[in-house]
């Protein structure tokens, strides 16, 4: 088994911080699967990322075009950045998008992804997004379609499980947001 933590991410800037940070720990070929509710905060992170390795463009969520590609300015992996949210037909669906033929070379970012994605590669990281404080039934009526879902500042519990060899000694606990991030 890999690595595992549960962090508590205070506001929606300490989630871009979160994911500035986690962008320092990923590299080419890394795959990154998000889950959590509407408004949890995996785009929020999804553009900490995009900060964090240095690409092109603002990172959105990509709910009608199903993915975007962010090429680095820096030499870096591009971020690929897919919302499976609208896929329905699992894995056979994904490799419509030849994710495998991006996958060795970029950091490729999945919302949505549970059930969908996992046979792309067994070293992936999974992150699961929940509000801290009754956040389901809050959501409860958000409309799948919107493209961006305003957060809200309250804290998320965000829970990282690195899944092969790829995390095995990879210490995502020290990715804790401190006090000094925004």
């Amino acid at each position: 088994m890999g690595a595992h933590t549960t962090l508590t991410v205070p506001t929606p800037e300490r989630m871009t911080g979160l994911g500035r940070r986690l962008a320092g720990v990923l590299r080419p070929g890394d795959l990154v699967m998000l889950s959590g509710e509407l408004g949890a905060g995996k785009t929020t992170l999804t553009r900490g990322l995009g900060e964090g390795l240095g690409v092109r463009g603002a990172v959105t969520s990509p709910t009608f075009v199903i993915a975007r590609v962010h090429p680095s300015l820096v030499g870096g992996p591009a971020l690929v950045h897919v919302d499976a949210y609208r896929l329905g037909g699992g894995l056979d669906e994904m490799e419509d998008l030849d994710l495998d033929v991006s996958l060795p070379q970029s950091v490729v970012v999945v919302e949505w992804g549970e059930g969908k994605v996992e046979g792309l590669s067994e070293d992936r990281l999974e992150v699961r997004i929940e509000r801290a404080l009754g956040g389901a039934e809050a959501d409860a009526a958000l409309d799948a379609a919107q493209d961006e879902v305003e957060e809200s500042a309250d804290p998320r519990r965000v829970t990282l499980r690195g899944l092969g060899g790829r995390w095995t000694g990879v210490d995502l606990a020290a990715l804790e947001v401190d006090g000094a991030d925004v």
